[in-house]
C-alpha cells in the first residue's frame, strides 16, 4: 500500500472562520481594488472597481437584511444563480450572518430544486431569475421549510423603500433596507459566531450515479484548501493579479479559486456567459485562469477550426506539433535542442502569442480540474506558454486535494498532495484521502458517510497510481470498470480522454459491459464540424445526421480511435463505434453541471445505437 503525506504549513485556530476574510482584509486597506464588476452588461466589456471596504459593506448589508428577516445561527439558505459578483457577496453575507449556504446549480431542474431545498431543510433561498423564481414558488406547498424568497435580478426596480410589485419576491434592495435596523455589533457578533469545526456548506454531489449526496464542508475544510491553494499557486498570492471567475460557483472548484483570491488580495471577476468569454478575458486581461478541460479543449479547437478555415492550417498543425514536442522536451534528460527552440521562437511570434492574447494577454497559468486534461492537451498549453496545472479532487475534499505546480509539474499526472494533505493508494487501487479538507459526513445520510470514511481516510472511488515523488496518475473510476463478456477489466477513461482532445470529437462513451468486444458512442464538436465539412468538400447545410456514416466522416473518427487505441492493448481497444446525430448536452440530462458524463442517463437514451454496435 503506497503512500504520500505533505505536512500542513500552516495551523488553523477553533475559533476562525470563513466569515473572518473580507474584515481581515479590509482593514489592511480598505481602499484596495478586490472586485471588478460589468455594469455595463454582458457585451459592453466595461469593468468597474469595487474597493474591499465597499464589498465589507456591501456584505454586511446583506447580512444584516438576513438577521432581520429572522435568519438564526446554523439556518441553511440556498442560492440559485449564474456566477456573477452577487453570489460571492451573497456567500459571505450567509456566513457574516451565521448561517450555512447551499448552492444550487443555476440550470437544476424543478424536481432537483426540491430534492436539494428539502434535503437540506433550507430556510430561504436566494434566485437569480423570474424563471428560478417560478421554480421555487411552484414547489412552496411541498417546501415545509422556506420562509423567504429573494430575487438578485428586479428588472422592475424597487419602489421609495424597497417595496416589489405584489407577488414578486423581493430584491437585494428590500433585503438591505430591511437590515437598516440591525446594529453593527449584532453583524460583528454573528460574524464570530461560527468556529472551524462548525459546518459552512452543503454543496451537493453532481448525482452521476444517483440521487445528489450533501457534502458538509467545515470553515475548517474551505479554510485549509484556501491556504493549501495558495501555497501552491504564487499567482493566487501576489497581490495586484486578477482572476476571472466563469465556472459555476455552485461548483467546488470555482468557489474555492474565488475564495483563494479573496483571502489573498487578488481582483476578482464574474462573468456569466461563456459564449462572451473571450471578448471578457480580452477585457479584463486576468493573470490567472481557472476552468474545466472541456474550456480549454474549446480554445484549442477554435483556434484550430480558425486557422485550417483562413488557409493556415499547416501553420497551425506545425505550430501545434512543435509546441508539444518542446513541452515533452522540457521534462527529457538533455534538455531541449537548439533546433526545436528556434522552431519555437518562431512560432511564437506566429502563432503563440496571438493564443494567449485570447486568454487576454497576461495569462501565465491556468488550472483544471473536475475531469481529466490529456496529456497532449497538457503539453500543447505548456509548450505555448501557459502551463495548465492539472489537478484532482471531488466536493468532499474541499476542491483540489493534489495539484501540479510551476515547481512540481509532471503531464498526465494530477500532481502532489495539497499541503496538509494524505493520499493513499488501496490494495484495490482505489484513490484515499484524508486531511483537514476532507469533508465530516454527508448531510442525513449516514449509510453512505459510513460506506466512504474509514479512519478518517475519504474512499474517493477513483482508481490511481503513486510514483515514488508523491505524483498522482487517475487511471479511472471504479464503478466505470467495464468488464468484457472475455473478463477482461477495462477503464474508459484511458480512451475517452484521448478521443476527447481530436477537434471534431465533443464527447465520448466507452461501452462493453458484459459483450464481446470494447465499442464507443462519438458526439461530433458542432463547432469545429463547419470548418471541417469545407475543408472535406462537403455541402454547408449538411447535419452530423445527415453524415454520420459518410466515409469522410467514418474515416476522421476512425483515425482518431486508432491513435487512442495505441494506449491500450488488443483486447482493450474499440473495435466499433457509433457517431451519434447530437451532442451530449446538460439539457437533455447527459451531462451534469460541470460536464460530467451522465453514462446511465446516456445508456438508457441510446440503448438502441449501443445494440446497433454489436448487431
Amino acid at each position: 500500500m503506497r503512500q504520500h503525506s505533505i505536512p500542513a504549513l500552516v495551523e488553523i485556530s477553533g475559533s476562525d472562520n470563513l466569515a473572518r476574510i473580507v474584515p481581515r482584509r479590509a482593514a489592511d486597506d480598505p481602499r484596495q481594488v478586490a472586485l471588478r464588476r460589468n455594469d455595463g452588461g454582458q457585451d459592453s466589456g466595461t469593468w468597474r472597481d469595487v474597493t474591499i471596504g465597499e464589498f465589507r459593506d456591501d456584505v454586511n448589508a446583506l447580512a444584516k437584511g438576513l438577521i432581520a428577516a429572522g435568519i438564526a445561527t446554523g439556518d441553511r439558505v440556498a442560492l440559485m444563480s449564474r456566477t456573477r459578483y452577487e453570489w460571492t457577496a451573497l456567500d459571505f453575507a450567509i456566513w457574516t450572518a451565521g448561517a450555512v449556504c447551499v448552492p444550487v446549480y443555476e440550470t437544476s431542474s424543478a424536481e432537483q430544486v426540491e430534492w436539494i431545498m428539502s434535503n437540506s431543510g433550507a430556510k430561504a433561498i436566494f434566485v437569480e431569475t423570474a424563471a428560478h423564481e417560478e421554480i421555487v414558488t411552484g414547489l412552496r406547498d411541498r417546501l415545509t421549510a422556506m420562509e423567504h424568497v429573494w430575487r438578485i435580478e428586479d428588472p422592475e426596480g424597487p419602489g421609495p423603500a424597497g417595496e416589489t410589485s405584489e407577488g414578486k419576491a423581493p430584491g437585494l434592495e428590500a433585503l438591505r433596507a430591511e437590515g437598516t435596523s440591525v446594529g453593527d455589533e449584532t453583524v460583528a457578533e454573528r460574524a464570530t459566531a461560527a468556529g472551524a469545526d462548525d459546518l459552512a456548506t452543503i454543496i451537493y454531489t453532481s448525482g452521476t450515479t444517483g440521487r445528489p449526496k450533501g457534502c458538509e464542508l467545515t470553515h475548517r475544510n474551505l479554510l485549509a484548501e484556501v491556504r493549501a491553494a495558495a501555497v501552491a499557486f504564487p499567482q493566487l498570492t501576489t497581490p495586484g493579479n486578477s482572476l476571472l471567475l466563469f465556472l459555476p460557483l455552485a461548483h467546488v472548484l470555482a468557489r474555492a479559486i474565488g475564495l483563494v483570491a479573496v483571502y489573498n488580495r487578488l481582483t476578482v471577476g464574474h462573468t456569466a456567459d461563456v459564449k462572451n468569454l473571450v471578448s471578457d478575458l480580452g477585457t479584463f486581461r486576468p493573470t490567472f485562469v481557472v476552468a474545466v478541460p472541456r474550456v480549454f479543449e474549446k480554445v484549442y479547437n477554435t483556434a484550430k477550426q480558425t486557422a485550417h478555415a483562413g488557409g493556415k492550417g499547416k501553420i497551425f498543425d506545425a505550430a501545434e506539433a512543435t509546441a508539444v514536442a518542446y513541452s515533452e522536451a522540457y521534462d527529457a534528460p538533455g534538455g531541449i535542442p537548439v533546433g526545436l527552440r528556434l522552431k519555437h521562437a518562431l512560432f511564437d511570434r506566429l502563432v503563440y502569442s496571438k493564443l494567449r492574447a485570447a486568454l487576454g494577454g497576461r495569462c501565465t497559468a491556468a488550472v483544471s480540474g473536475g475531469a481529466p486534461l490529456g496529456e497532449r492537451m497538457a503539453h500543447f498549453f505548456r509548450g505555448i506558454g501557459v502551463p495548465v496545472l492539472e489537478g484532482y479532487g471531488l466536493t468532499e475534499t474541499s476542491a483540489a486535494a493534489c495539484v501540479n505546480t510551476e515547481d512540481n509539474f509532471r503531464v498526465g499526472t494530477v500532481g502532489r498532495p495539497v499541503a496538509g494533505t494524505s493520499v493513499r493508494i488501496a490494495e484495490d487501487g482505489e484513490v484515499l484521502l484524508k486531511g483537514n479538507i476532507v469533508f465530516r459526513s454527508y448531510w442525513d445520510n449516514e449509510t453512505a458517510s459510513k460506506e466512504a470514511l474509514e479512519n478518517g481516510w475519504f474512499h474517493t472511488g477513483d482508481l490511481g497510481q503513486l510514483d515514488n515523488e508523491g505524483f498522482l496518475r487517475i487511471t479511472g473510476r471504479k464503478k466505470e470498470i467495464i468488464v468484457t463478456a472475455g473478463g477482461k477489466n477495462v477503464s474508459p477513461a484511458v480512451l475517452e480522454d484521448r478521443l476527447r482532445a481530436h477537434p471534431l470529437i465533443s464527447q465520448v462513451m466507452v461501452v462493453g459491459d458484459k459483450r464481446p468486444f470494447i465499442g464507443a458512442l462519438i458526439t461530433v464538436d458542432e463547432e469545429f464540424f463547419p470548418a471541417w465539412k469545407s475543408q472535406h468538400g462537403l455541402p454547408e447545410s449538411a447535419t452530423v445526421a445527415q453524415l454520420a456514416g459518410h466515409p469522410a466522416l467514418q474515416g476522421e473518427v476512425q483515425k482518431a480511435i486508432d491513435e487512442a487505441n495505441r494506449a491500450v492493448s488488443h483486447a482493450e481497444a474499440i473495435k466499433r463505434f457509433r457517431i451519434l446525430p447530437v451532442d451530449f448536452t446538460e439539457e437533455g440530462g447527459e451531462m451534469t453541471p460541470s460536464l460530467k458524463l451522465r453514462r446511465a442517463v446516456v445508456a438508457k437514451t441510446y440503448a438502441g445505437d449501443i445494440e446497433a454496435i454489436y448487431s
